[in-house]
C-alpha cells in the first residue's frame, strides 16, 4: 500500500512549504510507484522558483540520488543559499490564500504603477496572435553579462567559431545553467516584470528559475537537435491560460533559429483538440501543416507567448548562435487541502 503524501504545509529544517511533498513524490516514482496530483505541477514549479532551483535540475537530483529529506534540503541550501525569508514568507503566505507581505505588497504596487511597457499595438498582436515582442527588455550591460555566461557555461568563445561545437554544458540546444548573477539580472528586469503584469492583469507574480539555450549554425556532423513544434501542457489537465518567454541574448534573425510560433492558435486550440479522432496524441500531429512564424528580435528584446501556441526551435541557417535565456512569469496558488 502507497504511504499517503504530507501535506503541502509539513515543512522541514528551512520551514519551506510543499517541499517534502515534492520529494515525497519523487521518492515514489524512484520505486515505480508514481502518484498522481492532478493540478499540483504549477505547485512544485512554484516552489522551486521560488527557492531559485530549476524543475529539470531539481527531479534530476531527487531521481539519481534518492537522498533522504535532510540530505535533499542540505543539497538545496548547497545550490542555492538559504532561503530568503522573504520569499519564504511570501510563498507560505501564497499556499494558504493569504496576502503578500506588506514588504511584497509594496513592490507590486511600484510595479502596478510603472508606466505601461507594452503599447496599445502590442498588445493587439497579443490578442490576435499571442505573443508579443517587448524591445529592449533588459538594458545592455545586464545582456552582456548573461550572453558571456552561457558562452562561459558551454567552454565557448564568441569570435571562435570551432568552439561553439564543443558542446559542454548542454543537452541539445538547452544549457543547464540556472543558478548565476547574470541571469537573475535578467529575471529581475522592471521592464520584463510590468509587460507579464500587463499580460496577466496582476503584479502578483513569480519569476522562474530557468534554463538557458544555446544554437550554434547548422552543419555537417551538428544537424538541427529541435525541439521542433509542440506544446508545454499537460493535456490530461483542463486547459488554463499560461505565458512562456525567451530574451534573446544576441540579435536574432528568422534564419538564425529564431522562436517559431503558430500565430492565432490561442483561438483555436480547443475546437483543433476537438476535432482529433480519439485517443490521438496532439503533440505527433503535423503541426507545421497549422501555419507556423518564426518571430526575429534584437539583442535584448523578448517574445513572450500564450502557452497554447504550438512553438519550438527552428534550423539554425544563419551565421552565428542563437543564445537566450527563458523567462516566465506566473501567479501563485493556493495548495490543496
Amino acid at each position: 500500500m502507497n504511504r499517503p503524501l504530507p501535506s503541502s504545509r509539513v515543512v522541514g529544517a528551512l520551514g519551506v512549504p510543499h517541499l517534502k511533498r515534492l520529494w515525497s513524490t519523487a521518492m515514489a516514482a524512484r520505486t515505480g510507484a508514481p502518484v498522481r496530483r492532478p493540478g499540483e505541477a504549477r505547485l512544485d514549479r512554484l516552489v522551486l522558483d521560488a527557492l531559485g532551483l530549476g524543475l529539470h535540475q531539481t527531479w534530476h537530483h531527487l531521481m539519481s540520488a534518492g537522498p533522504t529529506f535532510e540530505a535533499f534540503e542540505a543539497w538545496v541550501v548547497a545550490t542555492v543559499g538559504p532561503p530568503d525569508a522573504l520569499r519564504v514568507e511570501r510563498l507560505q503566505a501564497t499556499l494558504l490564500g493569504a496576502p503578500p507581505p506588506p514588504a511584497v505588497r509594496s513592490w507590486m504596487a511600484a510595479v502596478e504603477a510603472a508606466p505601461p511597457v507594452l503599447t496599445g499595438d502590442d498588445l493587439a498582436c497579443w490578442q490576435a496572435n499571442g505573443y508579443v515582442v517587448l524591445r529592449q527588455a533588459v538594458g545592455e550591460a545586464v545582456r552582456r553579462d548573461a550572453e558571456r555566461a552561457v558562452y562561459a557555461h558551454v567552454d565557448a568563445t564568441s569570435d571562435a567559431r570551432e568552439s561553439w561545437y564543443r558542446g559542454d554544458g548542454r543537452h541539445g540546444i538547452m544549457v543547464e545553467l540556472i543558478q548565476h548573477p547574470a541571469l537573475e539580472a535578467v529575471r529581475r528586469s522592471p521592464r520584463i516584470h510590468k509587460a507579464y503584469a500587463q499580460l496577466w492583469g496582476s503584479a502578483d507574480l513569480w519569476v522562474s528559475a530557468d534554463r538557458c539555450g544555446f544554437h550554434p549554425p547548422q552543419r555537417n556532423g551538428a544537424p538541427f537537435p529541435g525541439p521542433d513544434l509542440h506544446w508545454d501542457l499537460d493535456f490530461g489537465e483542463p486547459l488554463a491560460f499560461e505565458t512562456q518567454g525567451i530574451v534573446y541574448l544576441a540579435d536574432t534573425p528568422a534564419e538564425q533559429g529564431a522562436l517559431t510560433v503558430v500565430p492565432g492558435f490561442q483561438r483555436r486550440l480547443p475546437d483543433w483538440l476537438a476535432s482529433l479522432p480519439p485517443g490521438a496524441d496532439p503533440q505527433r500531429q503535423d503541426l507545421h501543416a497549422l501555419g507556423p512564424k518564426p518571430v526575429a528580435g534584437r539583442a535584448g528584446d523578448m517574445v513572450i507567448w500564450h502557452a497554447w501556441l504550438p512553438h519550438g526551435s527552428r534550423p539554425n541557417l544563419g551565421e552565428r548562435p542563437r543564445v537566450v535565456q527563458y523567462v516566465n512569469m506566473m501567479p501563485g496558488l493556493p495548495a490543496p487541502e
